[in-house]
């Protein structure tokens, strides 16, 4: 349940736009997982199934990539871009790549899977749903990327969601006979041979004319609330360092709107928008974000097309459209310097000033790859620097300093599963540090970090640090 005064969506709107996120950070089409969703739907009822079963099938699909940015950083090792490259890999358009074997593979494949069960769990979706989730892309219990196929532990929605993704994914790249031809290549291996043959007669019609099933969006609890910053907690598992990074610009711009003399009635939207502007930010490759230096210009049109990407989101998604439209602003500068409209003073009111300088501030103080966090003096310097060449504005600067002076100390955390000292283990690890740069910054040993590591996993029940990083931001850990 979400807590008093946290920002919500539906349960349904939650999924549509994880499946979006999930969609661009594969570097597929927005609409890819929608499209999976109905022929998956369809493959199910074409296979008697019955309306519980096909409504869990449709789920499974459209939250199929939604663990993707927990792996982004582990592909973008193994292919030096982790959208490009999983698209070629996933389209079968992957030249050889000798860092493709399964001993690296296979512990991204069970992250990924771990991370949308998870994330099935936090919103409350059927039990049938988080256990097809978590066997998408093999078992833990065999040493392969297949299950045995019709397996007892198997749920049926794997295989329509694996033979449905593949066909939406493999036909825009090899035509639909194309499609098929690779698909029953590794028919009796990923997916039954008579799942197969019941498919190949009606791909084409059903790839033509991709209505919605009779299942859709009428499951129990579709429109039940949960929190939004669900949303933004996925997006930030694709760059560790990131983690919690929107939930504190929500907080601080909503700290700064009182402070700035805006109504009640213009925070709500603020709030929203903080935790949805970085939706873009997952079509951008890891090693863009992690390089040294100045970007060269490739990589910078790419930087600047995640508001694009966080508009288009909103334009997709009505539930979302007005808050990811003001989002799609964080970027912009009151000089026209900003991006990707380069708007001017004149096009910004309050709410997008305020929510452009809580960003900027957050971003400051937080350590990035390739500078260290700024302190509070100097960031505010920088800051009101930046005012007074007129790229922020000065009153929303003021506001935003002072909002965050005033929360200065927060009261220490608290939880009744993890000690005070697995909860200052957790804070570093989260954000991507290794157990040697943690124990430094705690002045403990790297063993003690490892040993308290191991604790934390077991007691949050996880297997990977995208996913203990998930559960601990939901508990607000971190």
């Amino acid at each position: 349940m979400p807590m008093q005064g946290e920002e919500t969506i539906t349960v349904e709107d939650a999924v549509q736009v994880l499946a979006l996120v999930g969609d661009l950070s594969m570097g597929l089409p927005p609409d890819h997982s929608i499209r999976t969703a109905r022929l998956a739907a369809r493959l199910a009822q074409e296979n008697g199934d019955a309306v519980d079963a096909c409504s869990a099938t449709r789920l499974v699909a459209l939250l199929r990539w939604s663990g993707s940015t927990a792996t982004a950083s582990g592909f973008a090792n193994l292919l030096g871009d982790d959208v490009a490259g999983r698209l070629a890999m996933v389209t079968r358009a992957l030249p050889g790549n000798p860092n493709l074997t399964l001993p690296n593979v296979l512990p991204l494949a069970h992250t990924q899977c771990e991370v949308a069960g998870d994330i099935a769990v936090s919103l409350q979706l059927p039990p049938a749903v988080e256990e097809s989730l978590r066997h998408l892309f093999g078992g833990a219990r065999r040493g392969d990327m297949q299950d045995v196929l019709f397996a007892p532990n198997i749920p049926r929605s794997v295989f329509y969601v694996r033979l449905a993704g593949d066909l939406e994914m493999l036909a825009p790249a090899h035509g639909t006979g194309g499609a098929l031809r690779l698909i029953g290549e590794r028919a009796g291996v990923k997916y039954p041979v008579s799942l197969v043959q019941r498919l190949a007669p009606h791909a084409q019609a059903w790839l033509d004319e991709l209505g919605e099933p009779t299942c859709a969006a009428d499951y129990s609890g579709h429109d039940r609330l949960v929190a939004l910053s669900i949303v933004a907690d996925v997006i930030e598992l694709k760059l560790p360092w990131l983690a919690g990074y929107s939930r504190r610009v929500a907080a601080l711009a909503r700290r700064s709107a009182g402070l700035a003399g805006m109504l009640a009635l213009e925070e709500r939207p603020l709030v929203r928008a903080a935790l949805l502007h970085g939706i873009g930010r997952v079509t951008v490759p890891n090693p863009v974000w992690t390089r040294p230096g100045k970007l060269a210009p490739a990589d910078w049109l790419k930087v600047r097309q995640v508001p694009f990407w966080t508009a288009r989101a909103g334009a997709q998604l009505p539930a979302i459209g007005a808050d990811a439209a003001l989002g799609s602003l964080v970027y912009e500068r009151l000089d026209g310097s900003g991006y990707y409209r380069k708007l001017r003073a004149d096009r910004l009111g309050m709410q997008e000033r305020l929510l452009a300088t809580a960003a900027a501030w957050t971003a400051l103080r937080a350590p990035r790859p390739w500078r260290a966090a700024h302190g509070e003096a100097a960031a505010a310097t920088l800051l009101t620097a930046q005012a007074a060449a007129g790229r922020f504005d000065r009153h929303a600067v003021a506001a935003v300093i002072a909002a965050a002076q005033a929360a200065r100390s927060p009261a220490p955390v608290r939880d009744a599963l993890l000690s005070e000292r697995e909860i200052e283990v957790l804070r570093h690890i989260s954000l991507g540090e290794t157990s040697r740069e943690a124990a430094r910054a705690m002045r403990i040993s790297p063993a003690s970090v490892h040993s308290h590591v191991e604790t934390i996993f077991e007691k949050l029940r996880s297997r990977s640090r995208p996913a203990m990083t998930l559960k601990a931001l939901a508990r607000g850990l971190i």
